[in-house]
């Protein structure tokens, strides 16, 4: 069969080395070249160099610029047609599924979280358990603490009533806490208020149009899609989703989700710190880690003006809108900070 190739080699690395078969390239994003959109080459290539150099463990890039694909490359046993684990990337999925639901008048961001599950509620409910709204769980902000994990480690607690007899200490709206399991009530409404799993609910609504296919997703005990983790899709389909996104909802030309919803769910919401780790212990005045610029709606604010879906080990879709610029990346590293370090350093100055 016929293939298209994009390629060279650098180093043990392979860069923009893709094969697409005639057939798919239909429901592929559009290619061009680093200088056909005025990206500099020699930066991705010092970029690899700079990978290697510092041992991470780079599993596939894919850059984009004015929607196109400029260079995009797989590393080890890693390919294009293979499905990678997202972790918390697949919130900003979940988030998408919440704006469908708004747009389609299922809910309100102002919906009262209790008001979904009448027959999961603790006995006493708390003001603030009362307070806590759908905009709550979308910014992270539901009151909690610590974010109550345990509930899925607890053989046969129902994680939607752990979740609600959870202390919720502070006022919502008020305290960021990273919590996951608040993206997994966000994927327990899309299932109460539509009769569908999250993922037969966003499969009409955005895989299908953008062409996604081969999508999993991991469940609860109660069938329930995890929301803040469990997906697994390609790194070209994450680039479709950040495309749809930077379009603010346009998908070839056709408007899917109102452009008002892109202009909140990427804006600055809440003050925001690492996973685990407490305010008190933090200098929150520094300019130097891109989990200290804010939280938006499941995707978190960067330095450089930029806005991010991240998940554990360094998966990225990094949007940087000044530029008209996407990064993809999967990966396994032990800091996701350095990745972004390099990417600063070296991707950032490509985009002329």
């Amino acid at each position: 069969m016929k293939t298209i190739n994009f390629g060279i080699i650098l180093s043990g690395f392979l860069l923009s080395a893709v094969c697409l078969p005639l057939f798919g390239q239909q429901k592929a994003l559009p290619r061009s070249t680093p200088a056909a959109e005025n990206v500099d080459q020699q930066a991705i290539v010092n970029y690899l160099a700079a990978v290697k150099e510092a041992k991470q463990d780079l599993h596939s890039l894919m850059i984009l610029r004015h929607g196109k694909v400029v260079s995009e490359q797989w590393f080890g046993d890693n390919t294009a047609d293979k499905p990678h684990p997202l972790w918390s990337i697949s919130k900003t999925f979940t988030a998408t599924a919440i704006a469908f639901a708004i747009s389609e008048g299922k809910l309100k961001i102002t919906d009262k979280v209790i008001s979904f599950f009448p027959d999961k509620l603790p006995p006493t409910i708390s003001d603030n358990l009362n307070k806590m709204e759908i905009r709550h769980l979308l910014t992270m902000s539901s009151g909690h603490d610590t974010a109550p994990n345990d509930v899925r480690f607890t053989q046969g607690r129902d994680w939607v009533a752990g979740f609600l007899a959870a202390p919720i200490v502070h006022e919502p709206g008020n305290f960021f806490v990273y919590n996951s399991m608040a993206s997994y009530i966000l994927s327990a409404i899309i299932q109460k208020v539509s009769g569908e799993k999250l993922i037969g609910y966003l499969t009409p609504r955005l895989f299908q149009p953008l062409g996604i296919e081969g999508v999993t997703w991991e469940e609860s005990p109660q069938g329930i899609n995890a929301g803040g983790w469990g997906i697994a899709v390609k790194t070209e389909d994450m680039a479709k989703l950040g495309v749809f996104i930077s379009q603010k909802g346009i998908w070839k030309s056709e408007r899917l989700l109102p452009e008002d919803w892109f202009n909140e769910a990427t804006a600055w919401h809440i003050p925001s710190r690492p996973a685990g780790v407490r305010p008190e212990s933090i200098n929150l005045d520094t300019k130097e880690i891109d989990w200290l610029q804010g939280y938006c709606y499941q995707m978190w604010r960067g330095r450089h003006d930029t806005y991010r879906a991240d998940g554990t080990g360094g998966q990225y879709i990094l949007f940087i809108p000044d530029k008209d610029a996407i990064i993809v990346t999967t990966a396994f590293v032990e800091s996701m900070q350095e990745e972004l370090d390099l990417i600063w350093k070296y991707l950032l100055p490509a985009f002329n």
